[in-house]
């Protein structure tokens, strides 16, 4: 599903793990600017040469995320998703995954999710990031390190 309609999809309230799928294997173009907000002090904008360095040729999932819908954290996988949709609009509430954003083609973006019944979402993310860099040699693009909290 693209981002854009998150706002309106039926996504469920649970905990679960979700993907961020470029649909080309082109060679990405990168913004100068991140339109993603700012983080108190921090700001989203990365240099384009560390964006190109973290690329992963040949892979279509670009960032795998958790939501956790536990009382400490008051997200299911429709808050996380709408948060990080909106982060990406200027907002600041989802810093993990920021480098999206500077993609050209961000907007052609899709999202995928599945609700972790029995599993905690961090050990799910973990699993689907090991099976990544066992396939690809790195971590997907956008996440920063294993269990992303950057």
């Amino acid at each position: 599903m693209a981002f854009e309609q998150l706002r309106s999809a039926p996504v469920p309230d649970e905990s679960g793990v979700y993907v961020v799928f470029r649909p080309s294997l082109a060679a990405p173009d990168f913004l100068d600017t991140s339109p993603a907000g700012w983080r108190g002090t921090r700001n989203p904008t990365v240099r384009i040469e560390q964006l190109a360095a973290k690329w992963v040729r040949g892979a279509h999932v670009i960032y795998i995320g958790k939501a956790d819908a536990g009382a400490a954290s008051r997200h299911g996988l429709r808050g996380r998703l709408r948060q990080y949709v909106r982060s990406g609009a200027g907002s600041s509430g989802h810093w993990g995954g920021r480098y999206i954003w500077q993609l050209q083609d961000s907007s052609s973006l899709l999202v995928a999710w599945r609700t972790t019944p029995g599993v905690r979402p961090i050990r799910a993310e973990a699993e689907l990031i090991d099976e990544f860099v066992l396939r690809h040699g790195k971590l997907p693009f956008a996440n920063l390190r294993k269990g992303d909290r950057s």
